[in-house]
């Protein structure tokens, strides 16, 4: 039981506006108030004909990997825009939340890790072992890791990228958030990626950066967690990346303080 943990607590949400809602309700279910400041923009692509000309050979993949719940939504309306979905063409996700968005999108036998979520959890499963002369399309936005389709590629398997949507820094007013770190309502951070740990830290300029170093934050993986004590974060904890890991991560940290 959670009860009104959070009671009293301001919790930075930076989650792109799309996907920050579902934390935001568990955190004020708890009696938290949720600070919405998102500091990554998913946009359209300027230019659909890479991707649209992809979709229309999908046929000839074994399988798609989608590396976040907006890849499943921004390829799956592109797809269904032209298309059915190639019935054997199977589909694997890098996390749960991915995972759950291609699951509410009516697919099923998703493969998916199902402890941690990120590239290395997913090549760790057996499906993804013996891929020698597969064809894999890696569903993603622009940029990002590469070592997913490396190691495909270094266990035999044709790679492509199919970028269906790109990431960008809001300009967005930070005032709003500097005041509410001034008057004390900012207890705790959460951010979903080094991506966005940069960005926030370039938005906050040198008053918030200074206060973000002294606030504690939650991050995904031990990969953003070393590059937010590179950047002097003083508390950092690796919650996971799901919103009831963050949430979960959150009432723990609070529940323990009082």
């Amino acid at each position: 039981m959670t009860g009104k943990a959070l009671a009293g607590r301001g919790i930075l949400v930076t989650r792109p506006r799309q996907q920050a809602q579902a934390l935001a309700a568990l955190i004020e279910s708890a009696g938290g108030e949720a600070l919405v400041f998102p500091v990554i923009e998913i946009q359209d692509l300027p230019d659909l004909r890479p991707i649209l000309a992809l979709i229309d050979r999908l046929e000839a993949f074994d399988l798609a990997v989608f590396i976040s719940p907006s890849a499943v939504h921004k390829a799956l309306n592109l797809v269904r825009s032209r298309r059915g979905w190639p019935q054997r063409l199977r589909v694997a996700a890098v996390g749960r939340g991915s995972r759950r968005e291609l699951e509410r999108q009516g697919f099923e036998d998703v493969i998916a890790p199902s402890a941690h979520s990120d590239s290395e959890a997913l090549l760790a499963l057996s499906e993804l072992h013996d891929v020698s002369g597969k064809r894999i399309v890696i569903f993603r936005g622009d940029g990002g890791r590469e070592l997913l389709g490396d190691m495909l590629a270094e266990r035999g398997a044709q790679v492509e990228y199919a970028e269906c949507y790109r990431r960008a820094r809001p300009h967005a007013d930070n005032a709003p958030l500097l005041a509410a770190w001034a008057r004390g309502g900012v207890h705790a951070v959460t951010v979903s990626s080094s991506e966005g740990l940069a960005n926030l830290f370039d938005m906050l300029g040198k008053l918030g950066q200074h206060w973000l170093r002294s606030t504690p934050l939650f991050v995904p993986h031990p990969r953003v967690a070393e590059a937010a004590r590179r950047l002097g974060v003083r508390t950092v904890i690796v919650a996971g990346p799901g919103d009831e890991e963050v949430f979960g991560g959150l009432v723990a940290y609070f529940g323990a303080a009082k």
